[in-house]
């Protein structure tokens, strides 16, 4: 099967483009058609190790996993003898978890992987990008307990999590205000956005505005004009959050009534079923910035690195 394939860290020309062998179930396994992957921010992260810590546990001089890719959307092809979630022929998409590889023709994952029957009303590069940012949303999101009629603000809300952070706290019945660039605007109104704020004219922290909850799906805002413009029992969550972030948000749960919620994202199969639900009520759609072939996997790399893509970019295989 052709495959991505980088034996070496480093800029998005050490992807290419190789002939490997093609993987066969195991007894508990599912072997997929791969139809369509994505390029995500965690994928250019893997391919550069940045931050270096990511040597730790991918390979300190080289990276021990040599094909990249955490998302998928395609069809069953086979499944092992013990298999009963699925059968040959289902249309499925989901999540890869740490073995990564779906930046290649086929992929072998345990049929307890999250993984989710692709709602029929959107094609397989849609369904490809919606579980990057759908489940760090339902990740994020179920641990502030959101209510509704409660101001959620979304930071960063144009990117792959911010879209999917959106339309999933609109379909809990909160009241949303997007955070974003002048170009993104009618993006944000589109998706369901009660407001939205151009960052480039307004700094919310200054505002009058206090919210229940505050995400940011970006690690670009301050930690304390955060604190400043959340209700007291409110809940800050930071999904790209780094050490010194972290450190404070341990220092906030320990000292007063806001909650602070950092770390990453675990991956669900029942948060891949909600998504598919909420797309197959119409209450969720795909964004996607560009696509690209899987051959042109360098070049898309190198689009989403520069930061400036709206919603996602999708990869066909």
């Amino acid at each position: 099967m052709k495959a991505i394939v980088y034996m070496n860290y480093g800029a998005p020309e050490v992807l290419q483009l190789k002939n490997v062998a093609k993987p066969v179930p195991k007894d508990n396994e599912v072997l997929v058609r791969i139809k369509a992957t994505a390029a995500n921010s965690g994928d250019w992260r893997l391919r550069r190790a940045d931050p270096f810590a990511v040597r730790l546990f991918f390979g300190l001089t080289k990276p021990k996993k040599n094909i990249l890719g955490g998302v998928l959307s395609g069809e069953v092809e086979a499944v092992g003898k013990n298999v009963t979630r699925f059968k040959a022929g289902d249309q499925v998409f989901g999540m890869t978890g740490m073995s990564f590889g779906a930046y290649a023709e086929y992929k072998c994952l345990p049929e307890t992987a999250t993984l989710a029957l692709k709602p029929a009303n959107i094609s397989h590069k849609e369904a490809a990008v919606i579980p990057f940012g759908g489940t760090t949303a339902m990740h994020f999101l179920k641990k502030a307990n959101i209510k509704p009629g409660q101001k959620v603000l979304v930071y960063g809300a144009s990117g792959a999590v911010g879209t999917a952070v959106v339309q999933v706290a609109k379909s809990l019945g909160a009241a949303v205000t997007a955070v974003c660039s002048t170009a993104n605007i009618q993006l944000m109104k589109s998706l369901g956005a009660d407001k939205v704020i151009d960052y480039k004219t307004t700094d919310f922290t200054n505002g009058n505005e206090v919210y229940d909850v505050i995400f940011d799906t970006v690690n670009k805002t301050s930690f304390s004009g955060n604190l400043k413009v959340l209700s007291k029992t409110g809940v800050l969550l930071l999904s790209a959050a780094e050490m010194p972030q972290m450190m404070r948000g341990l220092w906030t749960n320990m000292t007063g009534g806001r909650k602070v919620v950092t770390g990453v994202n675990g991956e669900k199969t029942e948060d891949m079923n909600f998504l598919a639900r909420l797309i197959e009520a119409g209450k969720m759609k795909a964004v996607i910035d560009r696509s690209y072939p899987l051959e042109e996997m360098a070049a898309a790399h190198t689009y989403v690195e520069q930061g400036h893509k709206k919603g996602n970019v999708a990869i066909e295989v």
